[in-house]
């Protein structure tokens, strides 16, 4: 018995061995147009083989492709599309550029500079007012993420101060607005601990009532 690793590496393994032998077997053809009815007949396996990828943009296209990357572009046919090129079959991707900027507060990450640099465009009014509102409680959950303890506004008001280098002051009202907008964010109570609650007030309102009337 002989396994699969001990073969020949297929360089398309997901159309499998068996697709692999077909090429070959079409490479041994001597005969052009029998070669090239041999082409067609794998090209219309391959493609039974995706059904669900019979729609995507340029799918003969990548068949025929890949038909001769697995010929090791030896076969001689009449390609219907211009087939890809060998030099650009292993070209490797342009290099993404990765910021190396300082990051001031690593908890806070590099994504609220971006928001802090944008507020202090903002021109003045209610919508930088809750912007900033906004930036605080991101700030606040940030930190307990990364510290697991808990902070007091002051802390955050601070740091904020000193990323903007005093162009942002955050006051009462961003306070007030930081406290509407994680009501705003905070789950519900459960209809039985409502109802719980509205059974004491009940109950609270019944004493109440019998100290009266002693």
């Amino acid at each position: 018995m002989e396994y699969n690793t001990q073969q020949k590496k297929l360089p398309l393994p997901e159309y499998g061995r068996s697709i692999q032998n077909m090429v070959d077997h079409a490479l041994t053809l001597e005969d052009r147009s029998e070669r090239q009815r041999c082409a067609n007949t794998i090209i219309n396996i391959m493609r039974g083989m995706f059904p669900h990828l019979r729609d995507v943009p340029d799918f003969k296209h990548k068949l025929w492709d890949h038909l001769a990357i697995m010929s090791g572009f030896q076969l001689d046919i009449d390609y219907p599309y211009e087939i890809i090129k060998v030099n650009k079959l292993y070209t490797k991707p342009e290099v993404i550029p990765y910021p190396h900027s300082r990051i001031r507060y690593r908890h806070y990450g590099r994504m609220l500079e971006t928001l802090i640099s944008k507020a202090i465009e903002f021109p003045e009014g209610e919508e930088k007012k809750h912007l900033i509102a906004l930036i605080a409680n991101h700030m606040r959950k940030s930190f307990i993420t990364w510290n697991k303890e808990t902070v007091n506004e002051e802390k955050i008001f601070d740091d904020l101060v000193e990323y903007t280098k005093g162009a942002i002051r955050p006051g009462e009202d961003t306070l007030k607005l930081m406290g509407i907008r994680m009501a705003m964010h905070r789950r519900p109570r459960p209809a039985g601990g409502q109802h719980t609650n509205h059974s004491s007030h009940n109950n609270n309102n019944h004493n109440n009532q019998r100290r009266y009337i002693k």
